[in-house]
């Protein structure tokens, strides 16, 4: 028997001073059984750095053939491709050619190691932006898991602060290209 997604409800309060995008979004986000609670942040997390009204979660790890988040147009042409993780170089050039602006969300130690040895192969992706995301301070992304979440999220200068009225993390947004 095949284990089923959790279902997480987040109510999102954004307030990115670097795009002047100020904006509340309840958002659903469906935990597919792999994927960790790090993850599942991370992913709410590339939602509040790239917000439109028009970004939305896709079905992520169970469609190899999705991204993580995506922005479509009114005619359903792709707008932003959003990837988390460390995607190979055919995976992200196949992305670049079905999207106008692609990005890659890298998080985690490998990072360094993984964009030092895919960079030379993408330098001809035009519209590639790959960001890291690096955590500072004691609390893990982990301790704002829960079923119904309301966070508040503040971006400015390179720096996510992630907040949900108990606890507080810093998260810098290093930017690889």
């Amino acid at each position: 028997m095949a284990l089923k997604a959790t279902i997480c409800k987040a109510e999102l309060n954004i307030a990115d001073m670097d795009r002047g995008y100020y904006a509340d979004h309840a958002l659903t986000l469906a935990q597919h059984p792999s994927e960790n609670d790090e993850r599942l942040m991370l992913r709410l997390l590339a939602f509040a750095l790239y917000a439109h009204e028009h970004l939305a979660f896709t079905k992520g790890l169970s469609d190899p053939d999705e991204p993580d988040l995506w922005q479509k147009d009114l005619t359903g042409a792709i707008d932003a491709w959003i990837d988390l993780g460390q995607p190979d170089e055919k995976r992200v050039m196949k992305a670049c050619g079905r999207s106008r602006q692609v990005v890659v969300i890298t998080y985690g130690n490998a990072a360094p190691i993984w964009w030092e040895s895919i960079a030379p192969k993408l330098e001809r992706a035009r519209n590639l932006s790959v960001r890291r995301l690096v955590v500072s301070g004691d609390t893990p992304l982990t301790a704002f898991v829960q079923k119904n979440m309301k966070l508040q999220c503040t971006v400015q200068d390179g720096q996510l602060w992630l907040s949900d009225g108990e606890r507080s993390a810093q998260v810098d947004v290093v930017t690889l290209r």
